[in-house]
Protein backbone atom coordinates (compact mmCIF):
# COMPACT_ATOMS: atom_id res chain seq x y z
CA UNK A 1 0.00 0.00 0.00
CA UNK A 2 1.29 3.46 -0.94
CA UNK A 3 1.00 6.35 1.50
CA UNK A 4 0.67 9.79 -0.05
CA UNK A 5 1.68 12.75 2.10
CA UNK A 6 2.02 16.49 1.70
CA UNK A 7 4.98 16.54 4.09
CA UNK A 8 7.35 14.05 5.65
CA UNK A 9 9.15 14.84 8.87
CA UNK A 10 10.90 13.21 11.80
CA UNK A 11 11.52 9.48 11.48
CA UNK A 12 9.82 9.23 8.09
CA UNK A 13 12.13 11.89 6.66
CA UNK A 14 15.17 10.15 8.14
CA UNK A 15 14.02 6.87 6.58
CA UNK A 16 13.80 8.46 3.13
CA UNK A 17 17.25 10.02 3.44
CA UNK A 18 18.68 6.68 4.54
CA UNK A 19 17.02 4.92 1.60
CA UNK A 20 18.53 7.51 -0.76
CA UNK A 21 22.00 6.84 0.68
CA UNK A 22 21.55 3.06 0.36
CA UNK A 23 20.44 3.36 -3.27
CA UNK A 24 23.32 5.69 -4.15
CA UNK A 25 25.84 3.23 -2.70
CA UNK A 26 24.25 0.36 -4.60
CA UNK A 27 23.93 2.12 -7.95
CA UNK A 28 26.94 4.42 -7.95
CA UNK A 29 24.81 7.46 -8.86
CA UNK A 30 22.62 9.74 -6.73
CA UNK A 31 19.21 8.27 -6.05
CA UNK A 32 17.49 11.65 -5.77
CA UNK A 33 18.37 15.12 -7.00
CA UNK A 34 19.49 17.95 -4.77
CA UNK A 35 16.13 19.72 -5.17
CA UNK A 36 14.26 16.61 -4.04
CA UNK A 37 16.49 16.25 -0.99
CA UNK A 38 16.08 19.94 -0.17
CA UNK A 39 12.31 19.53 -0.23
CA UNK A 40 12.76 16.87 2.45
CA UNK A 41 15.13 18.88 4.65
CA UNK A 42 13.89 22.43 3.99
CA UNK A 43 10.39 22.25 2.43
CA UNK A 44 9.59 25.19 0.18
CA UNK A 45 7.29 23.97 -2.60
CA UNK A 46 4.00 22.06 -2.40
CA UNK A 47 5.40 18.68 -3.47
CA UNK A 48 3.74 15.29 -2.96
CA UNK A 49 5.47 12.35 -1.26
CA UNK A 50 4.78 8.64 -1.98
CA UNK A 51 6.04 5.99 0.44
CA UNK A 52 5.88 2.18 0.21
CA UNK A 53 6.69 -0.08 3.16
CA UNK A 54 7.61 -3.78 3.05
CA UNK A 55 5.89 -6.49 5.10
CA UNK A 56 8.07 -5.63 8.10
CA UNK A 57 7.16 -1.95 7.95
CA UNK A 58 10.52 -0.82 6.54
CA UNK A 59 10.61 1.77 3.79
CA UNK A 60 10.88 -0.09 0.47
CA UNK A 61 10.41 2.78 -1.96
CA UNK A 62 9.90 6.51 -2.22
CA UNK A 63 8.79 8.97 -4.88
CA UNK A 64 8.42 12.74 -4.88
CA UNK A 65 6.18 14.63 -7.29
CA UNK A 66 6.59 18.31 -8.03
CA UNK A 67 3.23 19.20 -9.59
CA UNK A 68 4.39 22.64 -10.77
CA UNK A 69 4.01 24.04 -14.29
CA UNK A 70 6.53 21.50 -15.62
CA UNK A 71 5.50 18.57 -13.44
CA UNK A 72 8.28 16.11 -12.70
CA UNK A 73 8.97 13.24 -10.32
CA UNK A 74 11.73 11.01 -9.02
CA UNK A 75 11.55 7.61 -7.42
CA UNK A 76 13.93 5.26 -5.64
CA UNK A 77 13.55 1.63 -4.57
CA UNK A 78 15.55 0.06 -1.74
CA UNK A 79 18.07 -2.48 -3.10
CA UNK A 80 16.50 -5.31 -1.07
CA UNK A 81 13.02 -4.51 -2.41
CA UNK A 82 13.75 -4.54 -6.13
CA UNK A 83 12.07 -6.77 -8.71
CA UNK A 84 8.99 -6.95 -6.50
CA UNK A 85 6.83 -4.38 -8.30
CA UNK A 86 7.64 -1.49 -5.96
CA UNK A 87 9.04 0.74 -8.69
CA UNK A 88 6.08 0.15 -11.00
CA UNK A 89 3.61 0.79 -8.16
CA UNK A 90 5.28 4.12 -7.39
CA UNK A 91 5.43 5.06 -11.06
CA UNK A 92 1.73 4.26 -11.54
CA UNK A 93 0.78 6.26 -8.42
CA UNK A 94 2.74 9.29 -9.60
CA UNK A 95 1.27 9.14 -13.09
CA UNK A 96 -2.23 8.77 -11.68
CA UNK A 97 -1.69 11.96 -9.68
CA UNK A 98 -0.02 13.84 -12.56
CA UNK A 99 -0.41 12.06 -15.94
CA UNK A 100 1.90 14.50 -17.77
CA UNK A 101 4.72 14.39 -15.22
CA UNK A 102 8.21 13.71 -16.55
CA UNK A 103 10.12 11.06 -14.61
CA UNK A 104 13.82 11.52 -13.86
CA UNK A 105 16.26 8.63 -14.13
CA UNK A 106 19.69 9.48 -12.73
CA UNK A 107 22.37 7.72 -14.75
CA UNK A 108 19.62 6.09 -16.83
CA UNK A 109 20.59 2.68 -15.46
CA UNK A 110 19.34 -0.62 -16.86
CA UNK A 111 16.62 -0.96 -14.24
CA UNK A 112 15.26 2.51 -15.02
CA UNK A 113 15.27 1.75 -18.74
CA UNK A 114 13.34 -1.47 -18.17
CA UNK A 115 10.78 0.23 -15.94
CA UNK A 116 10.26 3.03 -18.46
CA UNK A 117 9.88 0.56 -21.32
CA UNK A 118 7.32 -1.47 -19.39
CA UNK A 119 5.22 1.68 -18.95
CA UNK A 120 5.61 2.81 -22.56
CA UNK A 121 7.70 5.87 -21.68
CA UNK A 122 10.43 7.42 -23.84
CA UNK A 123 13.30 9.80 -23.22
CA UNK A 124 12.28 13.43 -23.69
CA UNK A 125 15.23 15.26 -22.11
CA UNK A 126 18.92 14.72 -21.37
CA UNK A 127 20.99 16.42 -18.67
CA UNK A 128 24.74 15.93 -19.12
CA UNK A 129 27.17 15.76 -16.23
CA UNK A 130 30.57 17.03 -17.35
CA UNK A 131 33.96 17.02 -15.65
CA UNK A 132 37.35 18.66 -16.19
CA UNK A 133 40.67 18.24 -14.38
CA UNK A 134 42.08 21.28 -12.61
CA UNK A 135 45.63 22.25 -13.48
CA UNK A 136 48.39 23.83 -11.37
CA UNK A 137 46.81 27.28 -11.12
CA UNK A 138 48.12 28.30 -7.68
CA UNK A 139 48.92 31.99 -7.70
CA UNK A 140 47.01 32.70 -10.91
CA UNK A 141 44.97 35.89 -10.88
CA UNK A 142 41.20 35.57 -11.05
CA UNK A 143 40.12 36.44 -14.61
CA UNK A 144 38.17 39.66 -15.17
CA UNK A 145 36.37 41.42 -18.02
CA UNK A 146 36.39 45.12 -18.93
CA UNK A 147 32.61 45.23 -19.31
CA UNK A 148 31.89 44.20 -15.72
CA UNK A 149 33.02 44.56 -12.13
CA UNK A 150 32.87 41.29 -10.20
CA UNK A 151 32.20 40.99 -6.48
CA UNK A 152 31.11 38.23 -4.14
CA UNK A 153 27.58 37.67 -2.90
CA UNK A 154 26.41 39.28 0.34
CA UNK A 155 23.77 37.20 2.22
CA UNK A 156 20.82 39.26 3.37
CA UNK A 157 21.33 41.84 0.61
CA UNK A 158 21.78 40.18 -2.77
CA UNK A 159 19.12 37.46 -2.79
CA UNK A 160 16.55 39.32 -4.89
CA UNK A 161 19.16 40.58 -7.37
CA UNK A 162 20.41 37.03 -7.90
CA UNK A 163 16.92 35.52 -8.21
CA UNK A 164 15.87 38.17 -10.75
CA UNK A 165 19.00 37.60 -12.85
CA UNK A 166 18.61 33.83 -12.61
CA UNK A 167 14.98 34.02 -13.79
CA UNK A 168 16.01 36.08 -16.82
CA UNK A 169 19.00 33.89 -17.66
CA UNK A 170 16.98 30.67 -17.35
CA UNK A 171 13.58 31.90 -18.50
CA UNK A 172 12.95 28.71 -20.49
CA UNK A 173 14.47 26.26 -18.00
CA UNK A 174 11.78 24.20 -16.22
CA UNK A 175 13.57 24.04 -12.84
CA UNK A 176 16.33 26.62 -12.60
CA UNK A 177 14.29 29.48 -13.98
CA UNK A 178 11.66 29.35 -11.24
CA UNK A 179 13.98 29.45 -8.26
CA UNK A 180 12.67 31.82 -5.59
CA UNK A 181 14.29 33.70 -2.74
CA UNK A 182 13.05 30.90 -0.46
CA UNK A 183 14.78 28.31 -2.67
CA UNK A 184 18.01 30.33 -2.51
CA UNK A 185 17.77 30.69 1.27
CA UNK A 186 17.27 26.92 1.63
CA UNK A 187 20.60 26.46 -0.12
CA UNK A 188 22.22 29.14 2.03
CA UNK A 189 21.30 26.94 5.03
CA UNK A 190 23.25 23.98 3.62
CA UNK A 191 26.70 23.23 5.06
CA UNK A 192 28.35 23.61 1.64
CA UNK A 193 27.15 27.17 0.98
CA UNK A 194 30.01 29.68 0.76
CA UNK A 195 29.18 33.25 -0.30
CA UNK A 196 32.78 33.78 -1.44
CA UNK A 197 32.08 31.22 -4.17
CA UNK A 198 29.09 33.10 -5.57
CA UNK A 199 30.08 36.03 -7.80
CA UNK A 200 27.90 38.77 -9.24
CA UNK A 201 29.12 40.70 -12.28
CA UNK A 202 27.81 44.28 -12.56
CA UNK A 203 28.23 46.63 -15.55
CA UNK A 204 31.45 48.57 -15.08
CA UNK A 205 30.81 52.04 -13.72
CA UNK A 206 27.20 51.25 -12.80
CA UNK A 207 27.28 49.68 -9.31
CA UNK A 208 23.56 50.32 -8.80
CA UNK A 209 22.56 48.55 -12.00
CA UNK A 210 21.19 45.02 -12.07
CA UNK A 211 23.86 42.31 -12.34
CA UNK A 212 24.70 41.20 -15.85
CA UNK A 213 25.93 37.72 -14.92
CA UNK A 214 26.69 35.45 -11.99
CA UNK A 215 28.71 32.35 -11.20
CA UNK A 216 27.92 30.06 -8.27
CA UNK A 217 30.32 27.30 -7.24
CA UNK A 218 29.48 24.47 -4.85
CA UNK A 219 32.16 22.72 -2.82
CA UNK A 220 30.94 20.01 -0.44
CA UNK A 221 33.22 19.80 2.63
CA UNK A 222 35.63 16.87 2.35
CA UNK A 223 35.20 16.32 -1.40
CA UNK A 224 38.02 16.72 -3.94
CA UNK A 225 35.82 18.05 -6.74
CA UNK A 226 33.90 21.32 -6.96
CA UNK A 227 30.77 21.94 -8.98
CA UNK A 228 30.05 24.88 -11.26
CA UNK A 229 26.62 25.06 -9.75
CA UNK A 230 24.89 27.86 -11.65
CA UNK A 231 26.23 30.13 -14.37
CA UNK A 232 23.76 32.76 -15.51
CA UNK A 233 24.15 35.55 -18.06
CA UNK A 234 21.39 38.10 -18.63
CA UNK A 235 20.05 37.84 -22.19
CA UNK A 236 21.02 41.49 -22.77
CA UNK A 237 24.64 40.75 -21.86
CA UNK A 238 25.15 37.57 -23.85
CA UNK A 239 27.77 37.37 -26.59
CA UNK A 240 30.41 39.32 -24.64
CA UNK A 241 32.34 36.36 -23.27
CA UNK A 242 31.08 36.77 -19.70
CA UNK A 243 30.21 33.08 -19.39
CA UNK A 244 33.69 31.99 -20.44
CA UNK A 245 35.35 34.51 -18.12
CA UNK A 246 33.29 33.39 -15.12
CA UNK A 247 33.92 29.73 -15.92
CA UNK A 248 37.68 30.32 -15.95
CA UNK A 249 37.36 32.33 -12.74
CA UNK A 250 35.58 29.41 -11.06
CA UNK A 251 38.22 26.92 -12.21
CA UNK A 252 41.09 29.11 -11.03
CA UNK A 253 39.49 29.54 -7.62
CA UNK A 254 38.80 25.81 -7.29
CA UNK A 255 42.42 25.02 -8.17
CA UNK A 256 43.65 27.63 -5.68
CA UNK A 257 41.62 25.85 -3.00
CA UNK A 258 43.24 22.52 -3.78
CA UNK A 259 40.39 20.84 -5.65
CA UNK A 260 41.36 18.25 -8.26
CA UNK A 261 38.48 18.54 -10.69
CA UNK A 262 35.43 20.59 -11.61
CA UNK A 263 32.01 19.24 -12.54
CA UNK A 264 28.81 20.73 -13.88
CA UNK A 265 25.42 19.84 -15.31
CA UNK A 266 24.16 21.18 -18.63
CA UNK A 267 21.19 20.48 -20.87
CA UNK A 268 22.06 18.15 -23.71
CA UNK A 269 20.61 20.54 -26.32
CA UNK A 270 22.29 23.72 -24.99
CA UNK A 271 24.85 24.01 -27.77
CA UNK A 272 26.19 27.43 -26.72
CA UNK A 273 26.88 26.32 -23.14
CA UNK A 274 28.40 23.04 -24.34
CA UNK A 275 30.84 24.95 -26.55
CA UNK A 276 31.84 27.19 -23.65
CA UNK A 277 32.49 24.26 -21.34
CA UNK A 278 34.23 22.11 -23.94
CA UNK A 279 36.69 24.97 -24.58
CA UNK A 280 37.60 24.77 -20.89
CA UNK A 281 38.28 21.02 -21.10
CA UNK A 282 34.97 19.63 -19.84
CA UNK A 283 33.86 16.22 -21.12
CA UNK A 284 30.64 14.29 -20.55
CA UNK A 285 30.93 11.62 -17.84
CA UNK A 286 27.26 10.73 -17.14
CA UNK A 287 23.76 11.42 -18.39
CA UNK A 288 20.52 11.88 -16.48
CA UNK A 289 17.30 11.65 -18.50
CA UNK A 290 13.62 12.41 -18.20
CA UNK A 291 11.01 9.95 -19.42
CA UNK A 292 7.44 10.74 -20.40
Amino acid sequence: MIRQLDQVAGEACSDVLTLAEDVAREDGVPALSEQTLLELRHPVRPVRHFLVADDDGRLAGYAQLDPGPSASAELAVAPAARRQGVGRALLDAVRAAAPQAAIWAHGNLTGAQALAASAGLRVVRELLQMSAPLGPLDGAALPGHPAVTVRTFTPGRDEQDWVTLNARAFAHHPEQGRMSVADLQAREAEDWFDPTLLWLAYPTGAPDAAPAASMWVKVVPGESSGEIYALGVDPGAQGQGLGGMLTRRAMVELARRGLRSATLYVEGDNDAALRTYQKEGFRCVAIDVQYR
